[in-house]
């Protein structure tokens, strides 16, 4: 059975060590796909933090946009995470929001006809103050734009505040 389950929250709020912590509960073999880029050498280190968390209990899969491409049937899928990549369509699209809500809704869609237990991680990047800059103004409506998609077809919802997680739906 098709299970969607979405956390979300601020930065270093705990939602990837909760979401693998879930996804072990539900599974003794879970199916984690990393979705980021290397842009540099700081955001290379985060990776490898979250890489050197994962035992070898993990399918680690690295996929930066098409996650339909992976055949996860019938396993527990922690996708980690949805800001990152609304990012690679994002600025693949030269920063067209529509047409990169349209891909990524696309391809969520593509991916979540598997039957299988979904676990998306995401970021809440606009509850602060309206940003400056253009180019993060148009981001960041994509990304609230995709959340609400994802949430909407979502079977549970978590908050993560200060690594609690509060249920949303």
């Amino acid at each position: 059975m098709k299970r969607i389950i979405l956390i979300t929250g601020g930065q270093r709020s705990g939602k990837s060590s909760y979401a693998e912590k879930l996804a072990l509960s539900l599974s003794p073999t879970p199916v984690y796909i990393a979705t980021s880029r290397i842009w540099d050498e700081e955001f290379r280190q985060r990776v490898i933090k979250h890489q050197e968390r994962r035992g070898s209990e993990w399918t680690n899969i690295e996929e930066e946009k098409e996650l339909s491409r992976h055949q996860v049937k019938d396993n527990v899928v922690l996708i980690d995470c949805v800001t990152l990549w609304c990012t690679n369509f994002f600025f693949d699209l030269d920063a067209d929001v529509e047409a990169a809500l349209q891909a990524v809704k696309q391809e969520f869609d593509n991916f979540i006809q598997q039957n299988a237990t979904f676990i998306f991680v995401t970021n809440e990047i606009g509850s602060g103050a309206v940003s400056e800059n253009a180019i993060q103004r148009r981001f960041t409506d994509l990304q609230g734009w995709m959340n609400q998609y994802i949430a909407s077809k979502a079977d549970q919802v978590y908050l993560m505040v200060s690594g609690i997680p509060v249920p949303i739906k």
